[in-house]
């Protein structure tokens, strides 16, 4: 067994979606044995900054939060698509030689996955794709960007996949990863009432 770590590692460096610096994590120690018998740090964040996945919510006015999400979803059999021919978006045209089936979580491989900095011009998942996805009835999208769509009129990427209950997990790293089908652990933190979770996604191969 093989295990893979897809997920970025959250600190006050970390890539933000459009470089904005507001969401870059505060780190602030509120203890230390300097001043106390234990230690203890307090951590500022969006949502959204780094490995995370999206519910309804964010995009759809009130929308399902994320603990609606049947835990199950996010402990499930994957495939990994590799896109990293693919220039600047994905469209129906580049996933229609896969098979895929209904019920596939699907994790797109893109030239992203080897992005240090945040690259405005991120290879994203096209309106076509996303309703092609949805015709299919697959279960999840995850990518290697920060977000599964930019330069969309109406966020119609999101809107297609989340308002057909189709979970989107963002901000994965995919650089060793091999095409091919594995087990996906991707588990939100437990939050009441948001609309996206901090998630720490692992693939393992057998």
């Amino acid at each position: 067994m093989k295990l893979y770590d897809i997920s970025m590692t959250v600190s006050p460096e970390i890539m933000t979606y459009n470089n904005n610096q507001a969401n870059k994590p505060v780190f602030e120690v509120q203890a230390d044995f300097s001043n106390a018998s234990h230690y203890e740090t307090k951590v500022t964040t969006n949502l959204h900054t780094g490995t995370h996945i999206d519910a309804p919510l964010h995009m759809i006015e009130d929308g399902a939060t994320m603990e609606s999400y049947d835990l199950k979803r996010f402990i499930t059999p994957c495939r990994v698509l590799d896109l990293t021919q693919v220039e600047d978006s994905i469209h129906k045209k580049d996933l229609e030689g896969f098979n895929i089936q209904s019920g596939e979580f699907l994790l797109f491989k893109t030239k992203n996955s080897w992005d240090t900095t945040f690259n405005t011009g991120f290879i994203f998942l096209a309106e076509d794709g996303a309703k092609y996805l949805n015709e299919l009835k697959i279960n999840g999208a995850g990518t290697d960007a920060l977000g599964i769509e930019r330069s969309q009129a109406d966020h119609m990427t999101h809107k297609t996949l989340l308002g057909n209950g189709i979970i989107i997990l963002e901000g994965l790293r995919l650089a060793e990863v091999e095409e091919g089908t594995y087990q996906l652990i991707a588990l939100p933190v437990k939050l009441a009432n948001v609309e996206a979770s901090p998630t720490r996604a692992v693939l393992i191969a057998e």
